[in-house]
């Protein structure tokens, strides 16, 4: 290797340069107009992750500048992602609250480990894994996770609670069931935000249609006064029932936080325990793991309860009245007294905080967003949250690898761009991993962001840094701007993202092709639906039955006698009704290596051709479709061998590959069977069979 070939390996970058002019400039106006995409998306990301949209600002900056300095194509832009995101936070739900500083730390670390990861596996050039993903699998598994992205955000444009359990059909049916309570004026942003997006996308096809909305749906919520909340304490609601429901909320939600901490320690003492310290272990460990069992369970049904709680607390409808002091109290609608003035509002219970709780008369709004840099923080590794993270982890390190080799694939077909995967998911993971040292949760490459790169010129991936420069300049000046954005404009721009991506097609074209790997598909894709918000349940089943149907297939290839269709040619005996190719033979095609999966196959095909044609004194075997031999191949071929000699039936082979005929070579087959047993090509071989064993004239036609 030369030496600028070393260095362009260890640093890719340099590969980029030197940089005219001209590119300088394609690169500014796509990372400008990349940004302007970034900013709304990386919020609303960051919301599917169960984070506050600050975090998602923080990983579209560090990790997308690694990933553009260390990447494979140039055009592939890094940072939050609609499926990783929901994946994140389905992850961490069962070890943290969400929202908690731990739920915060548990994300960053998250991000660490798919950063680790996906290096590893591109340092050991591991790409290959994502073969293991069917097309069928890959593709019911996205309109599965597409559907759960986009549903998830309903409860915000309905501006209800979503409560947050281990099945997401049940939680998506509780906001169903809310839509009596839906928040009207939220309704209506949501509306005109979808409108607008469609709008621009049509007739400004220039301009940015998620920037426009965010601009005028942030103005108009501001001019509106969209947002009108205030926290009181319990004592503010007059509605004694109500309070008592408030604080049975509260202490319920009190206990939950303590038998969580209490489950957690039960399940390090598991983990601690050693077998070679403990006589009894086996009567410890039973005892430790019926206590956590009992304490999930416990914990489990105390948050239906809330979350049941939750749901009638918000339906409430209060009205407000200034005291004497001048603090308000509310009273359920119409019971106020009559001396008493109303401010005229409508009031609902939107959450609760320890012994406080916020009261909404409008809607929710992304609020208060941190200003500043994210800060260099070494993540905080919980070896007991360890183990229960690294298999989603895996996942979605290879999910995410997926998703951008095949963005990369897609665009590497338009720039002719050759696109190393090895040297992606290097880049990826180096993203993944130092971005966790600034505070940021998983990321991968961007379809939506990437696309938009492509189409405005992007030369090199120098249009990602700027687009990560203008993130920091939000971070550092414009984030009180955001204040007033509406919860529901995130909603809908997630939702018009990922429905995007549902391909009903691709499901039925597989039918089409393949009915088995389409079923495989369908189950994948109702086996997501039904596990979530578990996504990697979903593709971890969908992956093991491709493999299961690929090594059933491998291990009984097609076997076809070979005879005279209808109309006078040859054809296998799956291919038409037929007539024997002679009296006293037989022809076999065998398509798939020969080898110890294979080799009991063969035999009983075999075997079963010759019970169904008595008549036969011999056989040939087509072999062109045989592109290897092993040693049990080759074992069970010279019993094959033996057993039709045995009982007086002679057998041919036709068409081997060099590789197969050098293979019987070496293990002295031709002692067991001569050579003349051997045809180059099947013409050959047919017309011999039928002079020798049927007395006819020679036929020119072959299989």
């Amino acid at each position: 290797m030369t030496a600028r070939q070393v260095l362009t390996a260890l640093l890719p970058f340099v590969r980029w340069f030197p940089i005219t002019g001209a590119m300088f400039k394609a690169d500014l106006i796509a990372g400008i107009t990349v940004a302007l995409v970034l900013v709304p998306q990386g919020m609303a990301y960051a919301q599917l992750a169960g984070l506050p949209v600050v975090y998602g600002l923080y990983a579209s900056f560090i990790p997308v500048i690694v990933a553009a300095l260390w990447g494979s194509l140039p055009q592939l832009h890094t940072g939050p992602v609609a499926m990783l995101s929901l994946m994140s936070a389905a992850a961490i739900l069962p070890l943290a609250a969400l929202g908690s500083d731990e739920f915060i730390a548990l994300s960053v670390m998250l991000a660490l480990l798919v950063g680790i990861l996906r290096l590893g596996l591109g340092l050991l050039r591991m790409g290959i894994l994502v073969n293991f993903l069917s097309s069928p699998v890959i593709i019911g598994f996205t309109n599965a996770a597409a559907l759960i992205i986009g549903l998830s955000q309903l409860s915000k444009i309905l501006n209800v609670p979503f409560p947050r359990t281990d099945s997401f059909i049940a939680d998506l049916w509780t906001v169903i069931e809310q839509l009596p309570a839906t928040h009207l004026p939220t309704l209506l942003f949501a509306f005109a935000t979808l409108v607008l997006i469609v709008a621009a996308k049509r007739w400004l096809p220039k301009v940015p249609g998620v920037l426009l909305v965010v601009v005028l749906a942030t103005l108009a919520s501001w001019q509106l006064e969209f947002e009108h909340h205030y926290a009181a304490p319990i004592a503010a609601i007059q509605d004694s029932q109500s309070r008592e429901q408030v604080s049975q909320f509260i202490e319920n939600l009190n206990e939950i936080n303590v038998l969580s901490h209490t489950s957690s320690m039960v399940a390090r003492s598991i983990r601690r325990l050693d077998a070679s310290d403990h006589d009894d272990y086996f009567a410890e460990l039973a005892l430790l793991e019926a206590d956590l069992r009992v304490l999930r369970h416990d914990i489990d049904v105390r948050q239906r309860i809330n979350n049941q709680r939750q749901v009638e607390l918000h339906n409430l409808r209060f009205e407000s009245v200034i005291d004497k002091d001048g603090e308000p109290l509310f009273f359920l609608r119409d019971q106020a007294p009559p001396e008493l003035v109303t401010d005229g509002r409508t009031w609902r219970i939107s959450r609760i905080r320890e012994q406080e709780i916020l009261f909404m008369a409008g809607g929710e709004v992304v609020g208060a967003i941190p200003s500043g840099l994210p800060q260099f923080n070494v993540p905080q590794l919980q070896l007991d949250s360890f183990w229960a993270l690294l298999p989603s982890a895996l996942v979605m390190a290879l999910i995410g690898f997926m998703e951008a080799t095949s963005i990369s694939k897609a665009i590497a077909a338009q720039t002719k761009v050759r696109v190393d995967t090895s040297k992606e998911l290097i880049g990826q993971g180096l993203a993944n991993i130092v971005g966790s040292f600034f505070n940021s949760y998983t990321v991968s490459g961007s379809f939506s962001r990437s696309a938009v790169a492509a189409k405005t010129g992007a030369q090199t991936g120098l249009f990602s840094i700027i687009s990560a420069l203008a993130v920091m300049l939000v971070l550092l000046y414009l984030t009180p701007l955001l204040y007033h954005l509406p919860q529901a404009v995130l909603a809908v721009i997630v939702m018009m993202a990922v429905f995007g991506l549902i391909n009903v097609r691709g499901l039925i074209r597989a039918w089409q092709i393949e009915r088995q790997e389409a079923i495989v598909g369908v189950i994948t894709f109702l086996a997501t639906l039904i596990m979530a918000p578990q996504l990697a349940n979903g593709i971890l089943l969908g992956a093991g039955l491709s493999i299961l149907l690929w090594m059933l297939r491998t291990m009984k290839p097609r076997v076809d006698v070979i005879g005279w269709a209808a109309d006078g040619s040859l054809t296998g005996v799956r291919g038409s009704q037929q007539t024997p190719l002679g009296e006293h033979f037989i022809a076999v095609r065998f398509d798939g290596s020969l080898n110890f999966v294979t080799a009991s196959h063969f035999e009983d095909m075999l075997l079963d051709a010759r019970a169904r044609n008595p008549q036969a004194r011999a056989v040939l075997v087509i072999g062109s479709g045989i592109n290897m031999i092993d040693v049990s191949g080759e074992e069970r071929l010279r019993d094959v061998i033996d057993n039709f000699r045995d009982n007086g039936i002679a057998i041919y082979f036709s068409s081997l590959k060099t590789q197969v005929y050098q293979a019987l070579e070496r293990g002295h087959l031709f002692d067991v069977l001569g050579r003349e047993h051997f045809f180059r090509n099947k013409e050959q071989a047919l017309r011999f069979m039928q002079a020798t064993y049927d007395q006819k004239p020679t036929i020119d036609q072959a299989p």
